[in-house]
């Protein structure tokens, strides 16, 4: 487990498509979607933030330390990347690198870190994302703590609300995972992708 990743839970959406609210605190299987990917994550790297917005008592329970977005203004998964990036160079000694999961998205490889680590080992390169089925999945990236500076320019000063216009700047690096015997990135952004977890879950148990 590489103590130099600090892995960062990306909660920080409005959950629109799912009828607002944090989705990730609807139940799954018995449990909220939040521990299982707290669950999944948590054997994957030693120190976890979760980035969300509003009162953070509402995710005491789960025992992280919680870092609101450091850009206002709801800017999507770019401001959690940089969220994170800020927090982990200034609460985690040694680290290198943030890994993100967003935590609508329960079914995430178990070892994603480690194959992400295994991708850049010797190489320059420090960005990784994700991919399955032909489909890239940048929410699941590596991303290093040397580029929090240029996040943050390409976020305020240059107005980049996309990942993938981002990573196009940089050398990237992307990992394949099998979509087989189902995605394991499938995300759950509407209340019929909740029905199909459940799904997905039993076929798993």
């Amino acid at each position: 487990m590489p103590s130099s990743v600090v892995g960062v839970l990306l909660a920080g959406g409005q959950s629109r498509r799912m009828g607002g609210g944090d989705k990730c605190l609807r139940m799954l299987g018995g449990e909220t979607i939040l521990s299982r990917v707290i669950a999944r994550a948590s054997h994957q790297v030693e120190t976890l933030v979760l980035n969300a917005n509003g009162d953070p008592k509402r995710f005491s329970s789960f025992g992280l330390p919680i870092a609101p977005d450091v850009v206002a203004g709801f800017h999507g998964p770019l401001a959690g990347i940089l969220t994170g990036l800020e927090w982990a160079a200034a609460n985690v000694a040694g680290a290198q690198s943030i890994v993100t999961f967003p935590v609508d998205a329960p079914f995430f490889p178990v070892d994603l870190v480690s194959r992400f680590e295994a991708a850049v080992e010797g190489l320059t390169s420090r960005l990784v994302c994700a991919s399955s089925a032909g489909r890239t999945h940048p929410v699941f990236g590596l991303w290093p703590l040397s580029l929090a500076g240029n996040l943050r320019t390409a976020l305020v000063d240059d107005e980049m609300r996309k990942i993938d216009a981002w990573t196009a700047l940089h050398d990237l690096v992307e990992v394949s995972f099998s979509a087989e015997p189902f995605d394991p990135f499938f995300n759950l952004n509407r209340p019929d992708d909740l029905a199909e977890a459940e799904r997905l879950l039993d076929t798993l148990t």
